[in-house]
């Protein structure tokens, strides 16, 4: 018996197959094809790529009946909405296959929210398999999905090929040291990147000496939400002075890692020299009156912070 997160039975072709109607229009009536085709004034308007309703409805339910996935009502009523939010549905990986059909070539969805649906790495690769087709996609929310390391890898290419996406939140999805690595090469190459959130997961001290160089040369990314990890020791002081060298950054969150008085002095000395940070949230760090005091030092130079919480030290 196959576990939850584990890899969809079919091969790659059978994929390809379900996914391949929305671009020819496979499994649509006859009737739908030749009124397209006596469309091209329509086609002309809104794109190769705008499909009318009744196709693409009947794209997602050719799409559901080859996955064996119950049709999302939602999603039928969707109309030419700009967000597609489908939280807590449990589509798990065969539906995310089952929704790619669609959002490959739905150019109205512009935040896409699939926020706990149990995708797994296998889900997580049928969205990249979308992000890297879909230039309409800027906001999009994957949290508490499960996607893990090879998750990680899939969307960070797909990003890297296209640059569309703005936002993205991968919370509580079970990243871990090895996901770092995906995650600093994508803050080297996408330059449109605004925020990120890759809070709840298990982001370790081996993890934030990879992220901080790469914090230190983007040239984007204006928001992060790192908490709740477990950024500590040279991880952390090495993030901090990713923070220090970055100039684009105004809103960062690092609260409940474990810095420490190392940590907090490290960022202390990034704040002397960081003159765009407008937000930052430490608290739960672990930090002595030793370390507050150093991170002290740091706000009398800085002139740009105007938020700090660092309660419960």
């Amino acid at each position: 018996m196959k576990g939850p997160c584990e890899r969809p039975g079919e091969n790659e072709d059978q994929r390809e197959e379900a996914i391949a109607p929305a671009g020819c229009f496979a499994g649509v009536p006859e009737a739908d094809k030749d009124s397209e085709a006596d469309s091209d004034s329509d086609l002309e308007t809104e794109g190769i790529h705008g499909l009318r309703e009744p196709i693409r409805d009947a794209l997602h339910l050719g799409s559901c009946q080859a996955y064996s996935i119950v049709p999302t009502i939602y999603f039928l009523n969707q109309g030419c909405a700009p967000e597609l939010k489908l939280r807590h549905r449990g589509l798990g990986p065969q539906g995310a296959w089952a929704l790619a059909s669609m959002l490959t070539s739905n150019p109205y969805i512009k935040r896409l929210d699939l926020q706990d649906n149990g995708l797994c790495a296998a889900g997580a690769e049928a969205l990249a398999y979308v992000l890297s087709k879909n230039s309409s996609i800027c906001d999009v929310d994957l949290s508490e999905n499960q996607i893990g390391v090879a998750g990680a890898q899939a969307l960070c290419a797909a990003l890297q090929v296209n640059q569309a996406v703005q936002k993205i939140q991968l919370a509580g999805n079970s990243l871990e040291e090895k996901a770092a690595q995906y995650l600093a090469e994508l803050l080297l190459v996408h330059t449109g990147l605004k925020s990120l959130d890759v809070s709840y997961n298990q982001l370790n001290d081996q993890a934030g000496e990879t992220l901080g160089p790469a914090l230190a040369e983007n040239t984007g990314l204006t928001e992060l939400n790192i908490s709740w990890n477990h950024l500590r020791g040279t991880g952390a002081i090495v993030f901090a002075r990713g923070l220090e060298a970055n100039i684009f950054l105004k809103v960062l969150d690092i609260s409940f890692n474990g810095f420490g008085d190392s940590g907090a002095s490290a960022v202390g000395e990034a704040l002397k020299a960081n003159n765009v940070l407008e937000e930052l949230k430490m608290s739960n760090n672990r930090i002595s009156a030793t370390g507050a005091r150093h991170l002290g030092l740091g706000l009398r130079v800085n002139q740009t912070l105007r938020i700090l919480v660092s309660c419960r030290c």
